[in-house]
């Protein structure tokens, strides 16, 4: 059994790098998808501002129109003038005159309002776009990046499993391997553990006493009933006297019944 345990001792330290390579491929193209986010939403906002800004244009084209029905308005108006013959009609006139100038006049401040709303929105517009391609440009070399990255990830990985890990499996038992991978998957690359003072160090609980006796055996290979770590036994002080310290086939130290007492719970 001992060599069994150096055998999963080798094995773990392969699986352990294993599930970290596979962590680590899966990681790298993060970076990637969050430039990849900003430069969606850049683009998105340049399309709306895009759009604000045609929007913008078209109203200011409409404003102009309405200005020069207004200047049209006035100067048909001032013509009249040289034809009027009463002081009603000059009364008349000249109010409609002056309408139509504090209108042209009017239409041709929103006209300026706009067109300096127009003039910061395409400022904005042409640094979002210098922006933009330089998102682009970062994101391609990310892609480059990621990709190397990527192989060199998956050429170990490669590697760990064709060379080392197919050179221990063979040794072991096929179900033994198969439950090993996934406690090591499962608890962050640590399954095999020693117990010490009764204890499973992987999960710190108590063991029954005659599966401690069983394990300290190392007539086959157990696992912790509440972690499912592999155990092997360690002596908790290399000076205790052989036979000291071993608990006694009947015991059952730290068990489930101690358990339920030291939270109260009545298994009866």
């Amino acid at each position: 059994m001992q060599e069994i345990f150096e055998k999963l001792q080798q094995l773990q330290t392969v699986l352990s790098r294993k599930f970290e390579i596979k962590k680590e491929i899966e990681e790298i193209p993060r970076a990637l998808s969050t430039k990849s986010e900003m430069l969606k939403r850049l683009k998105q906002s340049y399309l709306e501002k895009n759009e604000t800004f045609e929007a913008g244009q078209e109203k200011i084209k409409h404003l102009r129109h309405l200005m020069s029905e207004a200047e049209i308005h006035r100067e048909e108006s001032e013509k009249k003038m040289d034809s009027i013959t009463t002081q009603r009609e000059y009364e008349a006139l000249d109010t409609e005159i002056r309408d139509a100038a504090e209108k042209e006049q009017s239409l041709r401040k929103d006209i300026q309002r706009e067109e300096a709303v127009l003039e910061e929105l395409k400022e904005s517009m042409e640094r979002e776009e210098k922006l933009i391609q330089l998102q682009e440009s970062e994101l391609n070399e990310e892609q480059v990046r990621v990709e190397q990255e990527t192989e060199e990830r998956e050429a170990e990985l490669k590697r760990l499993v064709d060379d080392e890990e197919s050179a221990i499996v063979p040794d072991i038992d096929s179900e033994i391997v198969f439950k090993f991978e996934r406690i090591i998957s499962n608890k962050a690359g640590l399954g095999l553990v020693p117990v010490k003072n009764g204890v499973c160090t992987g999960c710190n609980m108590m063991l029954p006493g005659q599966f401690v006796n069983d394990v300290r055996a190392e007539k086959s290979v157990l696992f912790c009933p509440y972690c499912s770590r592999i155990l092997f036994y360690e002596e908790s002080d290399a000076s205790m006297a052989p036979g000291e310290g071993e608990l006694p086939e009947a015991a059952d130290v730290g068990g489930l019944s101690d358990l339920a007492g030291d939270l109260g719970i009545d298994l009866d």
